[in-house]
């Protein structure tokens, strides 16, 4: 009997034991969580005090990295602007130039155009004037050798040695004799002139 009241008493002792054993552990992982705790948000408070200064360096590096960037953004952009008005104003001359090389090709066309008619009205004009002329000398070859040499008298020396220099020899011949002597003395002196300009083979 005794040795059982011994046992339970030695047992009743151990649970106390461990009991404020567990107690005393238990408190002391509370202070070491406690002291953790502080000690973390000592941490954190350090990592506040010191992250804005860097957080403020690297956003102040960020900005004038952006800045530079968008300037050199804009700078090219204002480079292609004047790259596109300098295209433009080029494209403008060449419009331009190609119309006045339209333009100056339609007068070429019209001014030749003009100088072929005007060749044509020259060449008609010519061979009217030659029709004439012929037909006048035909006339003067069929009056008679009197009245020629009057006409012929009335008229300019080089005039009448035109007509003359056209006429038969044989009609102008009696056209000469019933001239005046001085006046068919001159018309000779103009024609001999002329056949002494001509070309001698």
């Amino acid at each position: 009997m005794a040795t059982k009241t011994r046992k339970r008493r030695s047992m009743a002792g151990r649970g106390s034991i461990l009991l404020i054993s567990a107690l005393l552990i238990g408190s002391a992982a509370l202070r070491i969580a406690i002291g953790a705790g502080a000690a973390v948000a000592e941490a954190d408070l350090g990592m506040q005090l010191v992250l804005p200064t860097e957080q403020s360096e690297a956003t102040k590096t960020t900005s004038d990295d952006t800045q530079q960037v968008q300037s050199l953004l804009e700078a090219l952009q204002d480079r292609e602007q004047a790259v596109k008005k300098k295209e433009m104003a080029l494209e403008m001359r060449a419009k331009a130039l190609e119309v006045t090389q339209i333009e100056v090709e339609r007068r070429m066309d019209a001014l030749q155009q003009t100088e072929k008619q005007l060749r044509s009205t020259l060449a008609l004009a010519q061979t009217a004037a030659e029709d004439d002329l012929a037909r006048l000398t035909t006339v003067y070859e069929s009056m008679k050798p009197k009245d020629a040499a009057a006409l012929f008298g009335a008229m300019e020396p080089e005039f009448a040695a035109g007509f003359l220099a056209r006429m038969r020899p044989d009609a102008a011949a009696k056209v000469m004799s019933g001239l005046d002597p001085q006046v068919a003395y001159s018309i000779s002196a103009i024609l001999a002139g002329r056949n002494a300009k001509a070309p001698k083979s």
